[in-house]
This record gives structure tokens, C-alpha cells and sequence, in this order.
């Protein structure tokens, strides 16, 4: 047997049984570490201390913190548990708390982290197992290396920063999320009828139609034109030729490029004589469909962020220069001036890009070329070199731009029909009116990257995810729905059904799943996941779902967590094991569902269920009980303090509410069922008349309902 062999990894996305937050959940064997401690290991600690240095300042669910526990004799698991978060951290991936909690059994070990990302947790964890034998017998591991594999990792299949921003404000706002796609940055934001979605900075709202016209460069030109918006003389040429042809037309210096590409690729400016317009023909047309001359504008490139009808963000982008030493040559001079930052780099999540000395970019080795230098060239000393005019937009300028600007690039964002767009302006000061300085608006964005915005290398950030939540969700918005989450051993299916028939005298359109598929409206979609996450998020992301019912079982919340992080109302029926600790676990992973109901909310709890109504102390919200006995303690208890329940006396149903209580129906006017009204019949109904009333019907509609029952439920 290997050592640390990782025998299972579960992945709990939702609430789970040890966070309300995503946790793996692995299952570990130290093989033969297993009785070895960190610090009877010779050179263990000191090496692990010199690769990981960030691990002294890790906290610890056991007493005394981490640092203590490897002083003291951390197991091999509990440790594997601390360099998986620490890894995280490294490749950009924090938690905001120490997520690992280890628990051990007879032969394995069941560790436990929090994550972001499922693909970054896996990775990491496969990391640190390297990292921890290595350590164990002495091995040298390239730890650099390790990290630096796991931030392309994290490139990869991570939220991007875009993403990451809009979702950090849904969140701040309590509005629910989820990924959609694994590797691609399409999220769901809100439930059923309330959703939105976005990918990276583009959002439902934005229209082929509108991505259309800002990837046509040529057609945003004539739109914006149109609109009264200043912007360069300029047209769509047909060869060398006509290029030079255009480029008198509209007079030199001018600007070749791709009519359709972005991020400056084939982009050729300030061109001034035949020879360089024909050189920069072919280059061009290899990045598009084609190829327009347009007036070149002097000054510098400025980025302003629309969202809505609002001007969000402003950025600056100075072209990068290095200063000549008279030895260096023009590679040595950007790799020590420039690329020597770290903040430069190939990653998304780099504030500024790294220069590409290996395979040059056709821009700048031409802007290169036309200085009269090449790579290899030693320019004299204190000669300034330009290296890229299209820099990184790094410089926050939001409170200088003037109010034209900003109506301009407001109007320029609604004429191409984008609710969030990106404006490129070229002028000599941005405080000023285009207009009285030449300058103009050279392209729109259909989806900007909001890094520059978020983290500028001068100025303040700017709160553009939150602008986008606002602009999706109105205030005081969640694009929340009412979820009702089932869970029992018995019966939840039933139950789901029966509360389904109750709902429909709400007049929402319900969204239902449970053990025998899926429930939209009056249509019966067959699925043998209804019953687990897959069958809630289902519901949840059902375009016309008003109200969702959710059956989860014991089975999925203890593999794969909640499907849903809050329920306004979560009913738990009973708890069977075939053992004590089974029961235990069983109701360990009901509570769950207990748990995701918030202040204002209402568990529907069994007050003849022991394990049942002992949940009651998890929950947030309030409690309604149901019980076939209406002299139960439980019930009794929560009656004295204006609780609520449903009950049967006298062969009726009966709504309690404190001291209150209304008789509902007769038990002879419910439908007979084939079986007749047996005690677990009775429960079910109480069950899912307790949801019913907790969502808000009436006493009539209530009986109405169940007077209407099927009588196979």
C-alpha cells in the first residue's frame, strides 16, 4: 500500500455536514506513516517550515493552532490538510477562514478543506501529498515550481477576476450563485424566474446583435458617427493599394488594422509614409476578415467602463518605455526594467502584461523596427525606446474625465446596444471635450476586462461588480425564490407530491424534484438524480420556477452537500439507522437542511421523532411542529412560547398557534387512499400541510387542498 493514499475524494458543493460553505472531503490512508508524528521524523518540521513558511500562520479547529500541533506531533493527515490550504493560498486561491478539520477512524483518516475552485482543490491536495512525502524522507521538491504549476492551474479553471468581482457582489448582496460550466466563468445568479446570468463581464442583456456591431469595427465607426459621437475618418479597404488610397483620403498619419480582432492585435498606428501602410496591410489582414485605414489620433489611450446608462471606471494606459544604459541591449533593457515587476505576467490575474522577448509580437517588433532598433541592438545612453504603445491600462482616471466624455461614452454603449461595454477613447487630456482637442473614440468592447478597474496600478479601485449586480438586480433584490427543502427517511417523496397539490392554490408556477424526477408545472420529467443535488439545482435553474420543492436525502447531503444554500422553509420527517451511530449520522446530515433556513424562515420539524425535534436548537428561524399526538411534550413546549403546529384530534386536522386552535378538516372528508389513513400516512399529510401553512395559504385553501388530494398520495 502506497503511503498517503487518497482512497476517495468527495466534492460537498453545497451545505454540508461540516460547513456552509463547498468542502472537500477526502479519505486518506497513511500506510506505513501512520503511526509517525511530524516531529518524530528527523528534519521534517525544518524542511517543511523552509518550503512553506506561510504555514506558522495557520489557526486550527484543534487547541493551540497548527504551529503548535506540528511542534507537538501533527499526524500525517492533519498535516496534508494544512499544506492543501496553504497551496491554495499560494495559487491565489485564499480561504477567508481555516477551512481543514481532521477526523480520524480505525484505519483512515477523513480530511477535510474548503475550497473555491473543485479542479485548484484537487490539484493542490495532489500537491501537498508530494510535498509531504518528499518531506518525510528527506527528497528535494522544487516548490516554486509546485506553485507555479498551480497558477496556471487556477488560470485554467478558475474564476477569472471579472467574474470573481460581479460574484464577490452578488454575494454582499445575498444573492445566491453557481457555476454552470466547469473551466468557463458562466454563472447563474438568482433562482428560477429571479436568475440572471453572466460570463465574465457580459450578462444576458447583451445581445448577439449588440456583440455584432462592437466586433465590426467599421459598422461601430459609422453607428457612433451617426450619433453625433467623435470618432477618426476612416473606411474599409481592399488591398495595398487602396489602403494607401485611403490613407490620403483621410490624411497621414494613419491607423491600419483588422476590422475585426481585438486586444490590439494587427493594430499598426502612426504610419506615415507608403512603405510602412504596405507593410502593415498583410500583417493586419492576417488577425481579421479585413482590413480599414482610419486617421490616426494623437495622444493616449484611455479605457471608460459603461454599465447601464453610467459611466463606472476610467483607466489610462501609457505606453511602456525603457531608458538605454549604452551596454544593454534592447532585450536585457525591458527584461530588467520591464519584466523584472512582478506584477507582470502571462496569468488573467496579472495586473500588468509581461513583454514576450522570446516570440516577439508583429506590433511591437515593427514600433521597434521603426526606431531604428532591433532586439539585439545597443541603444546610446538616456535614449528613451518605446516598446509597446498598447500598454496596460493601469492608472485610474474615473474623476477626470469630463461630463461630454462620459455622455459620449454612454451614447456610444446604448447606440451598439450593450448594457455593459468597454470605450476606447484616444485624446491628448481626458478632462477635456473631445472635440476641442481632436480626440475620439477608436473601438467598443462587448465584454471589457474589469481587472484594471478593480486593481489599478495608481488610484483607487472602483466598485464595478457591484455596479453590474445593481444593474441586474434592483435594490433591495436578492433573485431569490421561495425553496421548501424535504428531507427524511421516509416519505419525502410522498410528501414533495402532496405539497406540490397544496402549493398550486398559490398560483406560482412550482418547480418540483424529488425521488420519482423532476415537476414543471404539469409536466413529469423522469431523472433517478431527482432526489440529490442535481435534481435541486435543476428546479433552481429552471427559467419559469416561482416556488421550488426540494427532496434531498440523507444520502446526497452526506456525498454532495445541499443543492441550495438557504430554504424558507425545510421540513425533516424522521431519522432510521440501522445502528445508534448510523441514526447519528443520518440525522447529522437532515440537520443540514435545518440549518440552511434563515432568520424569518420555518423548519417543519416531526415533534414525534426524537432525533427530529432535538434539530430544533440548529435552527435560525422559526419552528413549526407536526405531530400525531397532540398531547406531545415537544409540541406543548413550543405551544407556550406562540409556536405553531399541525396536529390531529379528535379525527381532524387542527392548526395550532399558541394557545389558538382552529380545527381545519375531518379526517373522513381527505380522500381514502387504498391503504386507508395509516399513521404514516397521517405524519406525511401533517408534514406538508405545516409547509403549506408556513408559506402563507389560508385556512380555506388548505382544506380546499387536501379535501383535493390524489388518494394514491
Amino acid at each position: 500500500m502506497s503511503d498517503l493514499e487518497i482512497r476517495e475524494i468527495h466534492l460537498l458543493r453545497g451545505p454540508n455536514i461540516w460547513s456552509n460553505r463547498p468542502v472537500l472531503e477526502a479519505w486518506v490512508d497513511s500506510g506505513s506513516l501512520k503511526d509517525l508524528a511530524s516531529r518524530t521524523v528527523p528534519g521534517f518540521l525544518e524542511r517543511l517550515k523552509a518550503w512553506l513558511p506561510g504555514l506558522a500562520g495557520h489557526g486550527c479547529t484543534w487547541s493551540g493552532g497548527f504551529p503548535q500541533q506540528l511542534e507537538s506531533g501533527a499526524c500525517p493527515a492533519h498535516i496534508l490538510e494544512h499544506v492543501t490550504l496553504e497551496l491554495q493560498t499560494l495559487a491565489g486561491h485564499p480561504l477567508d477562514a481555516d477551512k481543514a478539520c481532521e477526523t480520524r477512524g480505525e484505519d483512515r483518516s477523513k480530511v477535510l478543506v474548503g475550497f473555491h475552485d473543485e479542479v485548484v482543490v484537487r490539484e493542490c491536495l495532489c500537491g501537498a501529498r508530494e510535498i509531504l512525502l518528499a518531506a518525510c524522507v528527506g527528497d528535494a521538491f522544487d516548490v516554486a515550481a509546485e506553485i507555479t504549476r498551480l497558477q496556471h492551474v487556477v488560470d485554467r479553471h478558475a474564476l477569472g477576476p471579472s467574474t470573481n468581482a460581479i460574484v464577490a457582489a452578488a454575494k454582499a448582496r445575498a444573492i445566491p450563485w453557481r457555476r454552470l460550466q466547469e473551466g468557463r466563468s458562466l454563472i447563474q445568479l438568482g433562482q428560477g424566474a429571479k436568475q440572471r446570468r453572466v460570463w465574465t463581464a457580459e450578462s444576458d442583456r447583451t445581445g448577439a446583435i449588440a456583440g455584432y456591431i462592437a466586433q465590426d469595427k467599421n459598422l461601430t465607426r459609422s453607428f457612433l458617427r451617426q450619433a453625433g459621437v467623435p470618432v477618426p475618418e476612416g473606411r474599409v479597404v481592399t488591398d495595398v493599394d487602396d489602403a494607401w488610397v485611403a490613407a490620403l483620403e483621410v490624411g497621414l498619419p494613419v491607423v491600419v488594422k483588422p476590422i475585426d480582432a481585438n486586444h490590439g492585435r494587427g493594430v499598426y498606428i502612426d504610419l506615415k509614409t507608403r512603405e510602412q501602410v504596405a507593410a502593415a496591410y498583410p500583417q493586419a489582414l492576417e488577425h481579421g476578415s479585413c482590413v480599414m485605414v482610419e486617421r490616426f489620433i494623437p495622444g493616449v489611450d484611455c479605457r471608460l467602463l459603461v454599465v447601464g446608462d453610467e459611466m463606472i471606471a476610467a483607466s489610462r494606459g501609457d505606453p511602456e518605455m525603457v531608458v538605454a544604459d549604452g551596454t544593454s541591449t534592447v532585450v536585457e533593457l525591458i527584461e530588467a526594467q520591464l519584466n523584472s515587476d512582478p506584477r507582470r505576467g502571462n496569468l488573467e490575474t496579472c495586473l500588468l502584461d509581461r513583454i514576450n522577448t522570446d516570440d516577439w509580437e508583429p506590433v511591437v517588433l515593427h514600433d521597434l523596427i521603426n526606431q531604428g532598433y532591433q532586439p539585439e541592438s545597443v541603444p546610446s545612453a538616456g535614449v528613451r525606446i518605446l516598446v509597446a504603445r498598447f500598454a496596460n491600462w493601469a492608472i485610474d482616471i474615473t474623476d477626470e474625465v469630463h461630463p461630454t466624455v462620459r455622455e459620449h461614452a454612454v451614447i456610444a454603449a446604448k447606440v451598439a446596444g450593450l448594457d455593459i461595454c468597454g470605450i476606447d477613447i484616444v485624446c491628448e487630456d481626458i478632462s477635456q471635450p473631445l472635440e476641442d482637442q481632436g480626440g475620439a473614440i477608436v473601438e467598443i468592447n462587448a465584454s471589457p476586462s474589469l481587472l484594471m478597474h478593480l486593481e489599478p496600478v495608481v488610484g483607487k479601485p472602483r466598485p464595478v461588480g457591484e455596479a453590474i449586480i445593481d444593474m441586474l438586480f434592483s435594490a433591495g433584490e436578492d433573485g431569490r425564490i421561495p425553496v421548501v427543502g424535504i428531507t427524511g427517511t421516509r416519505g419525502a417523496t410522498t410528501v414533495t407530491r402532496l405539497l406540490a397539490h397544496l402549493l398550486k392554490a398559490s398560483g406560482k408556477f412550482l418547480g418540483v424534484c424529488n425521488g420519482d424526477g423532476f415537476h414543471f408545472g404539469g409536466r413529469h420529467a423522469v431523472c433517478k438524480d431527482g432526489d440529490r443535488m442535481f435534481g435541486a439545482q435543476g428546479v433552481l435553474m429552471y427559467p419559469w420556477t416561482e416556488i421550488a420543492v426540494c427532496e434531498t436525502s440523507a444520502e446526497s447531503i452526506m456525498l454532495e452537500g445541499l443543492g441550495y444554500d438557504h430554504c424558507q422553509i425545510g421540513v425533516v420527517l424522521n431519522v432510521d439507522g440501522n445502528s445508534p451511530d448510523a441514526a447519528q449520522r443520518v440525522a447529522a446530515a437532515e440537520r443540514c437542511v435545518v440549518n440552511a433556513v434563515p432568520p424569518g424562515g420555518t423548519a417543519v420539524l416531526n415533534a414525534d421523532d426524537p432525533y427530529v425535534a432535538g434539530m430544533a436548537e440548529s435552527c435560525q428561524g422559526n419552528v413549526l411542529w407536526f405531530s400525531l399526538d397532540a398531547d406531545n411534550p415537544v409540541l406543548l413546549a413550543g405551544r407556550k412560547t406562540s409556536g405553531r403546529a399541525v396536529i390531529v384530534r379528535d379525527d381532524a386536522m387542527h392548526l395550532t398557534e399558541g394557545p389558538v386552535d382552529r380545527r381545519l378538516c375531518a379526517m373522513s372528508e381527505l380522500p381514502q387512499s387504498p391503504a386507508g389513513h395509516d399513521a404514516g400516512r397521517n405524519a406525511h399529510i401533517l408534514a406538508a400541510l405545516g409547509a403549506a401553512w408556513a408559506y402563507g395559504l389560508d385556512d380555506a385553501a388548505l382544506a380546499d387542498g387536501l379535501r383535493t388530494m390524489p388518494p394514491d398520495i
